[in-house]
């Protein structure tokens, strides 16, 4: 999820420290994660180069992408190791925790609705949520679905409040806790990143369809597009099911790493729950540009921008849960980007086809750092 980490993650690292693997700056540096040979760069692949230093810099453990070039061709890398206990390999095209790539798919979901007459973009949270959204400075009449998928609604973002427990949250009780605080500006009137906002969107299609967010994920869009590797965790589903790199969390770099591989992700639900894999993150985003999730007026409603500030790079522009970020070599490319703890992901779609997803085992602990995996992308779109 692009926002500070949650506060159960700064408690799990304090009582895990002690016994975790710790790996500083230097020591990666100094080589001790080497690149494999098998996934040496040829010395003209940017994309690879770029990879090998987040490991030599010892900005992350591993890293793993893929990217689809014009020519519809598809390769996959790796870069560091997926195991700093054992030195195994990053899995090529691993299953990895996406974060807030989450809220694409929870987008795509409120739109299908709106294309069959069932949602109104332009109607209260309270027509679909009844008495659910209200507080100090918070109406839920005055908050429409729009303004959620927009993140324009002025709702307090509830991950910021969260409490020390590492647990299993139902949704509810996630609005709930940001309903403890007072509205942040009135909707429609600023941009402003707030989680809050997508679980209630997964709450409005579960109460519209009379099922579960995963069952709608994977009927409407897992199974359409073939996203083999892509799935939904159950609740208090703490595993990631197919072969992974481990994910690590670091307080500040040069920090210990901490293993947080298996926890359960509930806590993120309809904004960052979800699990996947470069290549099927590829596909989904090519897939909703090319049309084959949304028909084409509620694709151009998903694809009409504001600008967004924190915790996008300058320029960045957020429609209904779509991101269009600029290109160094001109033009802009689509995707959304997600961090959580565990691992940190940014996706790049272009207009005639190109596509990149790049993934590294640890969530980024400044933006410095997040800047860096964009590069990635960025490098991987215009080579």
């Amino acid at each position: 999820m692009n926002s500070p980490t949650p506060q159960p993650f700064r408690t799990l690292r304090r009582k895990a420290v002690a016994a975790a693997v710790a790996v500083t700056v230097g020591a990666l540096a100094a080589g001790v994660l080497a690149v494999p040979s098998a996934v040496a760069a040829s010395g003209r692949d940017v994309v690879q180069q770029r990879m090998n230093a987040l490991v030599a810099d010892g900005v992350a453990p591993g890293v793993l992408g893929s990217v689809r070039s014009l020519d519809g061709r598809t390769r996959g890398y790796t870069a560091g190791v997926g195991d700093v206990a054992t030195g195994a390999a990053v899995p090529r095209d691993g299953q990895v925790r996406v974060g807030s790539n989450t809220k694409t798919f929870t987008a795509v979901l409120v739109l299908q609705l709106v294309a069959r007459g069932k949602v109104d973009l332009d109607a209260s949270v309270e027509t679909y949520l009844p008495g659910v959204v209200h507080g100090d400075r918070i109406d839920g009449n005055r908050i429409t679905v729009r303004h959620l998928l927009q993140q324009t609604s002025g709702l307090p973002n509830y991950t910021l409040h969260l409490g020390d427990d590492v647990r299993l949250y139902q949704p509810r009780e996630l609005v709930d806790i940001a309903l403890r605080y007072p509205g942040e500006s009135e909707p429609g009137k600023v941009w402003a990143y707030s989680n809050t906002n997508y679980v209630l969107a997964g709450l409005i299609v579960e109460a519209v369809t009379h099922r579960t967010l995963a069952e709608e994920i994977d009927r409407r869009i897992v199974r359409p597009l073939g996203l083999r590797h892509t799935y939904f965790p159950a609740p208090g589903d703490a595993t990631i099911r197919e072969a992974h790199p481990r994910g690590y969390y670091r307080e500040s770099a040069g920090t210990p790493l901490v293993d947080v591989t298996e926890t359960d992700p509930s806590w993120a639900w309809a904004a960052g729950q979800l699990v996947s894999t470069p290549a099927d993150l590829n596909r989904f985003f090519t897939g909703l540009l090319n049309g084959a999730l949304l028909p084409p007026e509620q694709l151009a409603e998903m694809r009409a921008t504001i600008p967004a500030g924190e915790p996008f790079v300058a320029g960045t522009r957020y429609g209904l849960g779509l991101v269009s970020t600029p290109l160094s070599c001109g033009g802009v490319y689509w995707g959304h980007g997600g961090s959580i703890p565990g691992y940190e992901t940014r996706v790049g779609v272009t207009e005639d086809g190109r596509a990149a997803t790049v993934t590294m085992n640890v969530q980024a602990p400044d933006k410095a750092v997040a800047r860096q995996l964009e590069g990635v992308v960025d490098a991987a779109l215009c080579r």
